[in-house]
C-alpha cells in the first residue's frame, strides 16, 4: 500500500470515529440535560370532560413553560385498550424520551410499561395506577369514595334506600372509589337497593340503568344515589326527571370531577355535591416530573407545587388531596383557584340560583 493510500485511509478512519463520537454525544444530549426532549401524553377517553378541557392543556402549557424546546406527543384512546397499546408503540417509534400514561386498563397496561422500559423509556402512571410504572401520581382515590358516601349519608340523615353507580371495572381508580364508598355505606343505616359497575363511565348507560331501576322499584323508593362521577350523576338526574320526579324533589345525588353541568346542578339543588380534584396541581406535577426524566434527571423529591414524593404499593408516588365541593364552598375553592370563572357556571338559566348561592 502506498504512503498516500495509507494516509487517506487513516484520515477516513479518524473522521469516522470523530463523527461517531459526536453522534453518540448528540444522541445523549436529551438524557443528560439537553434543551430538548420528546414527551408522550396518553389519556384514556373523552367522555369525561376533564381530560380534553383540563389535563391536556394544563400539561402541555407547563411542559412548554419548563422546556420551550420540548415536544409533546398527544394521544387519546377513546376507551379502547388496543388503540392505546398502538398509540404507545407509535409514541416510542416517534422517539418519546418519557411516557405519561393514564391507562384505559391499569392491569393490562403493565405490558405497555414493559414495552417502554425495553427501550429504556420511563413511564409515569398518570391518575390511574400501574403496578410496574416508574412513578405514579393521582388523588387519594379511596378517600374520594369515602367523602362521596359520607356526604350522601349525611344528606339522607343516615336512613333510606339508594342506588349505587360505580365506575368502569377496568379503571383501577373506580375500584378504589367503590372500596372507600362501601366502607362508609356498609357501616351506615342506608340500604343499597341495586348496584351497577358502569363499563365505560357512560352517562347514557347510567341513565338507562337508573330508568330500569325506577321501573323495578318505583322512584319513590330511591331516596338517594351514589354516582361515582358527574357524568353518571347527569344520567341519573335525566332518568329521575324523565320518570316523573320534579327537579326540586330529586333525592341527594353525589358526583366527582367538578364538571360545569354538575356545578350548575349543584347551585340549582339538583345534585348534592361533587369532588373537586385540583387537576392543575396534578397536570403540572406530571409535567415537572416528565421534563426531569426526559432530560435524564431524577424526579424531584418535592415538586414545585409543594408535593412530596411518597410511595404507593412500592411505586414512587405523588398523591394529592381531593375536596368536597358544594354550593357553599364553590366560591372559595374552584372559583378562587381559577379552575372556572363565575360566568362559566352562572349562565342565564342559572342566574337566580347563583345569586342565592352567592356566586353572582
Amino acid at each position: 500500500m502506498s504512503t498516500l493510500v495509507r494516509r487517506v485511509a487513516a484520515l477516513s478512519a479518524a473522521l469516522f470515529l470523530g463523527a461517531t463520537a459526536l453522534s453518540a454525544c448528540g444522541a445523549n444530549d436529551t438524557k443528560s440535560g439537553g434543551d430538548s426532549a420528546t414527551i408522550a401524553l396518553l389519556l384514556p377517553e373523552t367522555k369525561t370532560t376533564r381530560y380534553e378541557a383540563h389535563d391536556r392543556p394544563l400539561f402541555e402549557a407547563k411542559v412548554k413553560d419548563l422546556c420551550s424546546d420540548c415536544k409533546v406527543l398527544y394521544f387519546n384512546a377513546d376507551q379502547d385498550e388496543k388503540k392505546q397499546a398502538q398509540q404507545l408503540t407509535s409514541a416510542l417509534d416517534q422517539g418519546a424520551d418519557v411516557v405519561v400514561l393514564d391507562p384505559v386498563n391499569g392491569k393490562t397496561a403493565a405490558g405497555m410499561v414493559d414495552e417502554a422500559k425495553g427501550q429504556d423509556v420511563p413511564v409515569v402512571a398518570y391518575d390511574r395506577f400501574i403496578e410496574n410504572a416508574d412513578y405514579y401520581m393521582s388523588f387519594d382515590n379511596e378517600t374520594v369514595g369515602k367523602m362521596q358516601a359520607q356526604a350522601l349519608v349525611d344528606a339522607m340523615g343516615d336512613k333510606g334506600s339508594i342506588l349505587m353507580l360505580n365506575g368502569a371495572p377496568s379503571d383501577p381508580n373506580a375500584a378504589q372509589f367503590k372500596k372507600g364508598a362501601h366502607s362508609v355505606l356498609d357501616g351506615s343505616k342506608v340500604t343499597i337497593l341495586a348496584e351497577y359497575d358502569n363499563p365505560d363511565w357512560s352517562p347514557d348507560n347510567a341513565q338507562k340503568w337508573t330508568t330500569d331501576q325506577i321501573n323495578k322499584f318505583d322512584a319513590s323508593k330511591i331516596q338517594g344515589v351514589y354516582a361515582a362521577n358527574d357524568g353518571q350523576a347527569g344520567g341519573v338526574v335525566a332518568a329521575l326527571t324523565g320518570g316523573g320526579v320534579a327537579a326540586d324533589k330529586l333525592p341527594p345525588i353525589t358526583g366527582q370531577d367538578a364538571e360545569i353541568a354538575a356545578l350548575q346542578r349543584i347551585v340549582a339543588g339538583e345534585q348534592t355535591m361533587t369532588i373537586y380534584k385540583p387537576i392543575k396541581i396534578e397536570a403540572e406535577t406530571a409535567a415537572e416530573v416528565a421534563v426531569a426524566l426526559a432530560k435524564g434527571d431524577d424526579a424531584p423529591a418535592k415538586t414545585a407545587t409543594g408535593i412530596d414524593q411518597s410511595e404507593y404499593e412500592s411505586v414512587p408516588s405523588y398523591i394529592f388531596t381531593p375536596i368536597v365541593l358544594t354550593a357553599e364552598n364553590m366560591k372559595d375553592t374552584i372559583i378562587a383557584d381559577g379552575f372556572y370563572q363565575v360566568s362559566d357556571i352562572c349562565t342565564s338559566d342559572y342566574a337566580a340560583a347563583c345569586a342565592e348561592a352567592g356566586l353572582s
